[in-house]
C-alpha cells in the first residue's frame, strides 16, 4: 500500500451510527417499552400513596423496578431486531421470536402487579394453589423470554455487517444478558431451611438471611449478607452497556485516532465484554458466599480488584499497540 493510500485508511471514519440505525424498530417491543415507562410512573406514585409493605419494601416498589426494567429491555429488544435487514427471512422469523418475547414480558408483569395488588409476593410463592400456579406461569414465561433472547441473538450472528466492532459488540450483549438473566435461575432453589420447613416459600433472593432484611434503599439488595439480584441485574444490562461502550469509541475516534482502526475498536469490545462477564461471576460468587456487594471482602475483593486491574492493563495494551501500527505501515480500517 502507498503512503497516500495508507493515509486514505488511516483518515477514514465510520458513520458513527449509521450501521447501528435499526433498519425498522420491532414495534411489539416498542409499544411494550412505551407501556411499561407509562407503568413505572403509575407504580411509582402508589408506592409513596399505599403505605402497605411487602417483605420490608413498599408494595408497589417491586412492580415499579421491574416496569422501569422492562422497559429498557423492551427498547433494547426493539433496536436488536432492527439490526437484522427488513424482508428477509430471518429477519421474518426474528420478528416472531421477540413477539413472543413481548408476550412472555406482559404475563410476568401481570403476575407482579397482581401479586401487588392483593398485598402478597408474586415470587417463590407457593403459599396457595393459586400463587404455585402463578409462579410456576411467571417462571415458564421468562425462560420463554431467555430462549427468544437467544434466538434473537443467533440471528445477529447471521446478519450481515461491514463492521466486526460492532458484530462483536452486539453478540457480546446478547451473551452477557442470557447470562445476567439465567442467574436468576440461583434464586429459585429452596434455602436449607425452607428445605426444613417450605411455609410457602420456595426460593430466596438474598443468601444467609431470610429476605426482607435491611437493604440497599429502593432496590432493596441486602447489606448484611449476599443478594442474588446483585449478579442478575448486572449481567442483564450488559445488554445495554456493551452497545453504549461500542457507541462511546466511535465518537471518541477523533480524539483517539488508533480508534479508527476496527481491530483495536474490536479487542476493546471483547475486552469490556470479558471484563463485564467477569465481574458478573465475582458478583455471583460474592452472593453465593453470602457476603454483601456493600462489604467486599477478603478473596472476592481480591478477585475484583484483579479483575479491573487486568481490564485496564488489556484496554492500554490494546491502544497502544494500535498507535504503534499506524506510526507503521498503513493499516485499512476495514
Amino acid at each position: 500500500m502507498s503512503a497516500q493510500g495508507a493515509g486514505t485508511a488511516f483518515t477514514a471514519r465510520v458513520p458513527v451510527g449509521r450501521d447501528l440505525r435499526p433498519a425498522g424498530w420491532h414495534r411489539p417491543s416498542l409499544v411494550l417499552a412505551g407501556g411499561m415507562a407509562l407503568l413505572g410512573v403509575v407504580t411509582a406514585v402508589l408506592t409513596v400513596a399505599d403505605p402497605r409493605e411487602i417483605t420490608g419494601l413498599a408494595a408497589w416498589a417491586k412492580p415499579t423496578k421491574f416496569a422501569l426494567s422492562i422497559a429498557l429491555y423492551a427498547l433494547t429488544l426493539a433496536w436488536l431486531v432492527g439490526q437484522v435487514p427488513l424482508g428477509s427471512r430471518t429477519r421474518r422469523w426474528t420478528d416472531r421470536a421477540a413477539t413472543v418475547a413481548v408476550v412472555g414480558l406482559v404475563v410476568e408483569m401481570l403476575v407482579i402487579v397482581g401479586a401487588a395488588a392483593a398485598g402478597t409476593t408474586s415470587h417463590f410463592n407457593v403459599s396457595t394453589p393459586l400463587s404455585t400456579a402463578l409462579w410456576s406461569t411467571m417462571g415458564a414465561s421468562i425462560a420463554v423470554v431467555w430462549m427468544m433472547t437467544a434466538v434473537v441473538g443467533v440471528a445477529l450472528l447471521r446478519a450481515p455487517s461491514t463492521d466486526r466492532a460492532r458484530r462483536t459488540a452486539l453478540l457480546a450483549a446478547v451473551v452477557l444478558g442470557l447470562v445476567g438473566m439465567a442467574v436468576a435461575v440461583l434464586m429459585t432453589m429452596p434455602t436449607l431451611q425452607q428445605q426444613a420447613d417450605v411455609a410457602g416459600i420456595v426460593g430466596a433472593h438474598a443468601v444467609g438471611v431470610p429476605d426482607g432484611g435491611p437493604g440497599l434503599p429502593f432496590l432493596g439488595w441486602s447489606t448484611v449478607a449476599g443478594d442474588l439480584r446483585v449478579p442478575h441485574f448486572v449481567g442483564m444490562h450488559g445488554l445495554q452497556a456493551v452497545p453504549l461502550g461500542l457507541l462511546a469509541l466511535e465518537l471518541s475516534m477523533d480524539r483517539v485516532p488508533a480508534l479508527r482502526d476496527v481491530r483495536v475498536r474490536t479487542r476493546l469490545v471483547l475486552v469490556g465484554a470479558l471484563t463485564w462477564g467477569a465481574l458478573t461471576g465475582v458478583l455471583t460468587w460474592q452472593a453465593l458466599s453470602g457476603q454483601s456487594v456493600v462489604r467486599p471482602a477478603g478473596a472476592v475483593g481480591a478477585a475484583a480488584v484483579v479483575v479491573l486491574v487486568v481490564a485496564a492493563t488489556a484496554t492500554a495494551g490494546v491502544i497502544l499497540q494500535g498507535s504503534r501500527r499506524r506510526a507503521g505501515p498503513g493499516v485499512s480500517e476495514h
